[in-house]
């Protein structure tokens, strides 16, 4: 059960029900925002923020899903881990790479760039401080100073919103199996059911 209210649509901050299609959402995107309706002041920036972000960032969709994914691990997210967003999706992004990460860095179907930004988001999302300069030295092999800031900020964000999101567990919506809480779960585990798919 969510642990913190979660407030209806019809009760948002009519800016922030505007901003995010409130009415629009699918049911675990209304849970999430409506949690951050509880405090509109800062609920209204944060979405303006993260619309400007999605819009502004250059780095392939399908390359930020499988950061995503890999720090929703991590975080064990189970609203994270159980989401597909379409735009990754038609970016090329597939349940079978999905599944490669479970062991990236050993995946023949992952480009090295793309497994320069799941390393980053791995050791930022388990242990930032072993982040070295060889770190972001093969970062800058394959993306340039601008998309390793890109990729940093989008890092972030994933690491302490999904930290977050975890500790509300808005699991209700989830597939079953997403809503046992007693184990640990990963996004590549094949017994669970089909990835809820949201636009982004």
């Amino acid at each position: 059960m969510t642990r913190i209210k979660s407030l209806p649509v019809e009760e948002w901050d009519p800016k922030l029900r505007e901003l995010a299609h409130g009415d629009e959402l699918p049911v675990v995107q209304q849970r999430m925002t409506g949690v951050y309706a509880n405090a509109p002041n800062l609920a209204i920036p944060f979405m303006e923020f993260t619309i400007a972000m999605g819009q502004a960032i250059t780095i392939r969709r399908r390359t930020l899903e499988l950061c995503r994914l890999r720090i929703a691990f991590h975080n064990q997210c189970r609203s994270c881990m159980a989401v597909r967003y379409e735009s990754a999706i038609e970016d090329g992004l597939t349940e079978d790479l999905v599944c490669s990460l479970e062991k990236p860095m050993e995946a023949p179907n992952l480009t090295d760039a793309e497994k320069a930004a799941i390393q980053y988001a791995d050791l930022a999302a388990s242990n930032h401080l072993a982040i070295t300069d060889e770190i972001l030295d093969n970062l800058r092999k394959y993306y340039s100073e601008k998309e390793v800031v890109e990729l940093c900020i989008y890092v972030a964000y994933c690491v302490g919103f999904g930290r977050m999101a975890a500790t509300y567990r808005i699991i209700e919506e989830l597939p079953t199996d997403f809503q046992d809480i007693t184990k640990r779960l990963a996004p590549w585990e094949h017994e669970h059911s089909e990835p809820l798919v949201i636009q982004a």
